[in-house]
Order: C-alpha cells, then sequence, then structure tokens
C-alpha cells in the first residue's frame, strides 16, 4: 500500500494543472449529464400514445367515430392500433406494434376484456398503460376514479401518473377485476349469444343472468386448498374478487383483503333455482349478507380444485375451458397503471404501500 501512495506523489506543479484540469472537465461531464436527465424530466409526458382498440367491442361497435373524442384529447401524439380478437397475435401483437413504435403510454379502448388483454401484454414491460371506459360495465376504469366518458377519461388520464401494482393470476392468466366458476362463466356463456342478436346492453346483460338460473341444475362439488387447510364444498357459483370497487358496489364484504394484495372469495350458499333467484335479487339491492347468503374466504393465494378434470372459468368478462386446480395467485411483476390526479387512494388498492408494488 505504502508503494502505491508514493506512486500518487506529484513531481512538480505541472501535473497538478493537468489533473486539476482533468477534475474540471470530469465535473463538466457530470453537470451535463445531470442537465440532460432533468430536461428528460422536464418533457411533457406522454410523449408517444398508442390506442390498441377491437372495432367489434363495446362503444367501438356502436360507433363509427367512438374514438375521434378522444384523439382530438390526445392529440398528435397519439395513433390507434387496431385488433382482431384471435388473427395473428391479437392483442400482444398490437402492444408489440406499439412498443416498437416507441410509446410511452400504451392505451386499452374497450371493455373489461380487451383491458385485461393490453395488461396482460403490458405485464412487467416497464411501460405506462391507460384504459378507456369504452365496455359495458368498465369496472376497472371506474375503480381507478375514471369518467365514464371516454373523452373527460383521456383527459384525466393526461394529468395523472403512473403507479405500479401487482396483478392477480389465475393458472398464469392475469385478471383485473374476477375469476369465476360455476353459474357465472354460464351466465356469460349466455350473455354472448344474446349481445350477437341484439347488440350491447346492460339489461340485455341482466337478462341473461336470468335465463342462466332458470337452466341451473346441480351445483359444483369443489376442494379449496388456503393456508394449508383443505375443505370440500358443494356450491353453485365461487366469484373470486380482486375490485374492491365492485365489491363495494353490490355492499360486499372484502375490500380491506385486496387492499392488502389479497383475494375475497365468495361462495354461494344458494343451492336451487328458486334460492339463486332471491340471491340475485338480493345483490341488486346490496342486501345479500355474509354466513347467510354467502361464505368469504380472505386468502393471499389459494387452490380451487373441481370435482371435473375440465371446467369453464371467467375472467373480466372472458371465459374459457381450463384444467384443473385453478391456482390464484399475485405477479411478481409489475403493471404500471395510469391513476387520475385526484385519486391519491383509488378504491382498487393501489395505494402507496397496500396493493401495490411501490
Amino acid at each position: 500500500m505504502q508503494g502505491l501512495e508514493k506512486g500518487t506523489v506529484m513531481k512538480d506543479g505541472s501535473d497538478a494543472k493537468i489533473m486539476r484540469g482533468v477534475a474540471t472537465e470530469a465535473g463538466r461531464d457530470a453537470g451535463d449529464a445531470v442537465s440532460a436527465l432533468t430536461a428528460m424530466a422536464d418533457k411533457p409526458w406522454p410523449q408517444t400514445v398508442r390506442i390498441i382498440a377491437n372495432p367489434k367491442s363495446g362503444l367501438n361497435s356502436r360507433e363509427d367515430d367512438a374514438l375521434a373524442p378522444v384523439l382530438e384529447v390526445f392529440g398528435d401524439r397519439a395513433e390507434v392500433i387496431p385488433f382482431k380478437p384471435g388473427r395473428a397475435g391479437g392483442i400482444e401483437a398490437a402492444v408489440d406494434k406499439a412498443l416498437a413504435q416507441g410509446a410511452d403510454l400504451v392505451v386499452s379502448a374497450g371493455g373489461d376484456g380487451t383491458t385485461v388483454g393490453v395488461a396482460s401484454a403490458m405485464l412487467g414491460r416497464g411501460v405506462a398503460m391507460a384504459a378507456l371506459p369504452m365496455g359495458t360495465f368498465n369496472y376497472f376504469t371506474r375503480g381507478l376514479g375514471l369518467s365514464e366518458d371516454p373523452a373527460e377519461a383521456a383527459r384525466q388520464i393526461l394529468e395523472g401518473r403512473p403507479k405500479p401494482i401487482r396483478v392477480a393470476a389465475v393458472n398464469g392468466q392475469p385478471f383485473l377485476n374476477n375469476a369465476s366458476l360455476g353459474l357465472y362463466p354460464a351466465i356469460l356463456r349466455e350473455r354472448e349469444g344474446v349481445y350477437k342478436r341484439f347488440g350491447r346492453k346492460r339489461l340485455l346483460a341482466h337478462w341473461s343472468a336470468l335465463k342462466t338460473f332458470f337452466r341451473f341444475r346441480s351445483p359444483l362439488t369443489v376442494t379449496f386448498r388456503v393456508d394449508g387447510r383443505t375443505e370440500t364444498r358443494k356450491t353453485a357459483m365461487i366469484f373470486v374478487g380482486r375490485s374492491a370497487y365492485q365489491l363495494e358496489s353490490f355492499g360486499l364484504e372484502g375490500s380491506d383483503v385486496i387492499r392488502r394484495d389479497g383475494f375475497a372469495v365468495f361462495v354461494s350458499r344458494a343451492g336451487s333455482r328458486g334460492a339463486l333467484l332471491w340471491l340475485a335479487v338480493k345483490l341488486a339491492v346490496r342486501a345479500m349478507r355474509r354466513g347467510e347468503d354467502y361464505e368469504l374466504i380472505e386468502a393471499p393465494e389459494l387452490t380451487i380444485e373441481t370435482r371435473a378434470r375440465r371446467t369453464l372459468i371467467a375472467f373480466d368478462g372472458e371465459k374459457r375451458m381450463e384444467e384443473s386446480p385453478f391456482h390464484f395467485s399475485m405477479s411478481e411483476d409489475e403493471l404500471h397503471v395510469v391513476v387520475p390526479p385526484h385519486r391519491d387512494t383509488p378504491h382498487d388498492g393501489l395505494e402507496p404501500g397496500v396493493g401495490s408494488a411501490s
């Protein structure tokens, strides 16, 4: 160590001048770097907006110029990337195209199904995502506090900032609002047929539910595995909630566990057509009671196994046949969701340190 220290002693004043010059240049370079970072931070955000839209879904299918007011708000920075489900990657390909074009904000323009598709493709990508309310129910955007008017929601998005959150998943499939087994997926299947014939309207969605209730035959036999415990139940429906806003809209408990990054699992106690119809009435008037109408399981993760090898499962309005068991967990990757400025504590567990990645 002494030899190294001796080797650094200046021999004369010229060496000292050289070192002072080097230090000055280094300081100037560091200052330039700080200035560059400051300039980047001061640039208006977002710079490049790409809107992912399904022309045959939600408001887009009912109005030819549904996105015109939104594009007027976003201005020249925005372009629409349409997609067709099931074709050449669908939403995933559209998101890849948006990111390849340098988008620093990717916006979903559709209902909850479109939004969860974009969210799935954006998970872990490190780029901000926002959602416009252009579907039937729009639980995700309403939970964030966004206006149900798409143009006003676009203005709120421009004023907001991204917040990292964790997302729920069932067998690796992300979802934002809910996933379900039993009667509710059957309702969605019926609703899809009604929508194709008469269009997408909330009244028709309720009619689909009534038709499915009348066709109900027998409950599911399921096994729950939670915190090392195993229990078997017979039930007509299991509803796994991840939207505190949705639960509060119907006067249901469970929003607290959602804000703690957990799952609110509702197990219906109704076992007949009449009981199910009465349950639907109580849900509509916010009169359902824990213990009487449903059992509530609160868990950070869980597994549900059905007796049937393959079962219809629904998530955020989408549905498909999947093999049992169904494992529910929270994602490790982050989704950067834009939250409007007036909602420091949104409904759906996005408060700092509670149900969020930050």
